[in-house]
């Protein structure tokens, strides 16, 4: 690692795109620019000073390397360079002492008595790293819905993070510790978990399986979490676990329902309110990846989604053309997102899924994302696509479309600063080309 790269991560200034984009050459180049940053940084950054809430940009740096494959080379390399330098800006502390036995035993006591600097100690110290590590501290929280459920979400996304920077032991050690360190921090909040636990006792884990209902009954659980007040939603939603529906169906209705709350949110709303898809695509993950989940986590999902606004169906958003008729649909919905022309952007993303051509649509909202400087919107676009990218093989059909023309919308209506954007690529270009 180079000393100005070293230096850039340490106190950023305005050559760090220059030092990113050397750091960055050759096949492993990329992936060694963010294991430097998370090997340097993790222990550094004053995570209590944020609590209870996360920044994102440790978490958005595992997006950008998820949306990857939807992305061409030069964009890959932009939004990777702009979400480092959103980590390298994150307030620094006097850092996290590692002092710790390495004892999973010590580790599970810090995480039910809330002491989170013994977490970080305790995984600090642990020999090896491994990702069912993560998937640990994730069923260790997965009752906890503190800041809509970030504990659970982080511990499995990091590990993700560890996998695709085949990090080595320094680097995997600090993610984990930050996980546990999250994980065991405070607020701790089974609201939620506590009130479906009532419902749903001696019920077994959902099952995992294919959507097997029909659109109108996954549309009609989708009205009842939309509109349903918690109690009453927490009764329907815990009755069709109750009956029996497999995870497939629960998710297709929970995304149906997210993805009329995003059309629903406030310009001001739209990067919040597309957390439901990250919280939703984490369920997703665990419950194909590592096992069948206890009912009651699918009902805090429903709670999830609930939280969040829902307007008049008159006053919703609907799909406008646009005044000069686009070269294609693609091109029109790119320029629509960039514009901040939500209606238009919906109407061309809906000609594409018209076509068949969902892969287009997601890699255009990629693109999108890939743009927008995440201190703007504090990575929220990238992690809310990433998250579209992970649901899509989930989800049947018309969910799939809902999803996406929404997502577009969201983009469009959150556009934002793309300077930081143009900087980096402006630095890429002159070393790259």
């Amino acid at each position: 690692m180079s000393a100005d790269w070293l230096g850039e991560l340490e106190k950023p200034t305005a050559a760090f795109f220059e030092a990113f984009a050397r750091r960055a050459e050759g096949p492993q180049g990329p992936r060694n620019a963010a294991r430097d940053a998370v090997q340097n940084l993790t222990s550094r950054v004053d995570w209590a000073a944020y609590l209870p809430h996360i920044p994102h940009g440790l978490l958005g740096l595992g997006a950008a390397f998820r949306l990857k494959p939807l992305l061409a080379e030069a964009s890959f390399l932009r939004i990777l360079s702009t979400q480092l330098h959103a980590f390298a800006l994150e307030a620094r502390g006097r850092g996290l002492e590692a002092l710790g036995s390495g004892s999973w035993a010590n580790l599970d006591m810090a995480l039910d008595t809330h002491r989170p600097s013994i977490a970080w100690g305790e995984a600090m110290a642990m020999e090896a790293v491994a990702p069912e590590d993560f998937h640990r501290l994730e069923r260790r929280v997965e009752r906890d819905m503190a800041n809509v459920g970030h504990k659970a979400v982080m511990a499995r996304d990091l590990g993700e993070l560890h996998l695709a920077l085949e990090s080595p032991k320094a680097g995997g050690r600090a993610l984990l510790a930050l996980a546990a360190y999250l994980c065991a921090s405070e607020p701790f909040d089974t609201f939620w978990h506590q009130r479906a636990a009532r419902r749903l006792e001696g019920v077994p884990p959902v099952p995992h399986r294919a959507p097997e209902a029909e659109a109108a009954a996954h549309a009609q659980a989708a009205r009842e979490i939309c509109d349903a007040g918690l109690v009453d939603l927490l009764d329907s939603f815990s009755l069709r676990v109750r009956a029996g529906a497999g995870d497939g169906d629960l998710l297709a209705a929970l995304v149906l329902a997210a993805s009329e709350k995003q059309l629903d949110a406030r310009r001001d709303l739209e990067g919040k309110t597309s957390w439901n898809f990250v919280y939703l695509a984490h369920l997703a993950k665990r419950s194909a990846g590592t096992g069948p989940l206890a009912p009651e986590t699918w009902v805090q999902g429903a709670a999830l989604v609930n939280l969040f606004p829902t307007d008049e169906e008159e006053d919703r958003p609907r799909a406008v053309p646009p005044r000069t008729p686009a070269a294609d649909p693609a091109t029109g919905l790119l320029d629509a997102i960039l514009d901040g022309e939500p209606l238009q952007a919906m109407f061309h993303a809906g000609a594409l899924l018209e076509q068949g051509n969902e892969a287009a649509v997601l890699g255009l909202l990629a693109e999108a994302a890939s743009t927008n400087d995440p201190a703007f919107n504090h990575s929220h676009q990238i992690l809310a696509v990433a998250a579209a990218a992970d649901l899509a093989p989930h989800l049947p059909g018309q969910v799939r479309a809902a999803m996406l023309t929404a997502l577009a919308k969201s983009l469009a209506n959150g556009q934002g600063s793309t300077d930081l954007g143009r900087l980096a690529q402006k630095a890429l270009d002159s070393i790259h080309n």
